[in-house]
């Protein structure tokens, strides 16, 4: 009987041990997994603090970006001297000051001569992984040099167009996948890794008499105001996404929504906006806003919706 006690002991002791390791897997360090920026359109400059420095004081410095390739990261923490390039005054600094703290944003993005939202998603996703791969291997290598400081980890996809300039598409890169390189924010402060935009505005859509994909004149005055604020928001696009209602074959139905955001994109780019500027999707019948019962509802349902981005 005593043994048999005893044994049961040691099954309640060890089931209690495995779920406080359970509980503790669940709850986690704060700080373990980075944090997840979405799709922004910024600019290079906005970035570029510093070209070069040699040492750092969280007084004349708030943040920095490097081009340097972050997913080497996992490759030169391997090396017994990391080649970390234009990382390495950030090596330097993170070795003399151990208690510094900052934020680590690994930044990446899709080659803009990819077409398809799928194929853009699946590099995206790609690019992603390799970036919190990266992190990950970076964060591993600070704890075993023995570096006490405080590093919140994130990755974030840029829109290369805005990141390079509009004029991007001359071949400078071949690669679906750019690895555009690492912002640093120093400091204790928590400040956000992109500033958030407030300027945003928002457009009626554009309407089409059924079966046609003809622009017709009064929408003129929504079509200037549009490209005027497009131009004045140089770092902005715009995703027009064609519609219609449900008469006629599926087929044609997405044709014609098709050709209905075509015809918009050509009246921006007559009007001076940059055709990589603007996104071009046709979703038919999928998304009614009216009763596709009624003409009232069908004439609501043709259309072309707007949205900068």
């Amino acid at each position: 009987m005593k043994k048999i006690l005893l044994i049961l002991m040691a099954c309640l002791i060890a089931a209690g041990g495995a779920e406080a390791q359970q509980k503790g897997q669940r709850k986690g360090k704060k700080g373990d997994s980075p944090a997840i920026e979405g799709k922004q359109k910024v600019r290079e400059s906005d970035y570029m603090t510093f070209d070069r420095f040699t040492q750092f004081t969280t007084k004349d410095l708030n943040r920095y970006f490097t081009p340097f390739d972050y997913s080497k990261i996992c490759a030169e923490t391997q090396e017994k001297v990391p080649n970390w390039g234009t990382l390495q005054p950030v090596m330097n600094y993170l070795e003399k000051v151990s208690r510094a703290t900052l934020t680590m944003c690994a930044v990446y993005a899709v080659n803009p001569s990819v077409e398809g939202s799928k194929e853009h998603d699946r590099i995206a996703a790609q690019g992603r992984q390799e970036a919190l791969k990266a992190v990950e291997c970076f964060d591993a290598w600070k704890v075993e040099q023995g570096w006490r400081n405080k590093i919140q980890y994130k990755v974030a996809e840029v829109d290369y167009r805005y990141f390079k300039g509009a004029a991007y598409g001359d071949g400078m890169y071949t690669d679906e996948l750019i690895h555009v390189g690492v912002i640093l924010y120093f400091g204790t402060k928590k400040k956000p890794v992109f500033d958030p935009d407030t300027t945003t505005r928002t457009f009626s859509d554009i309407k089409f008499f059924p079966n046609d994909a003809t622009i017709v004149e009064s929408w003129n005055t929504l079509l200037d105001e549009l490209s005027d604020y497009l131009k004045e928001n140089d770092r902005k696009g715009v995703l027009v996404t064609g519609h219609s209602d449900n008469q006629g074959t599926e087929a044609y139905v997405v044709g014609l929504s098709r050709q209905r955001a075509v015809e918009v994109k050509k009246a921006l780019v007559a009007r001076g906006i940059d055709a990589s500027r603007i996104d071009v999707e046709y979703k038919g019948a999928e998304q009614p806003v009216g009763d596709n019962s009624t003409y009232e509802g069908r004439v609501q349902n043709n259309r072309v919706s707007i949205k900068i981005q």
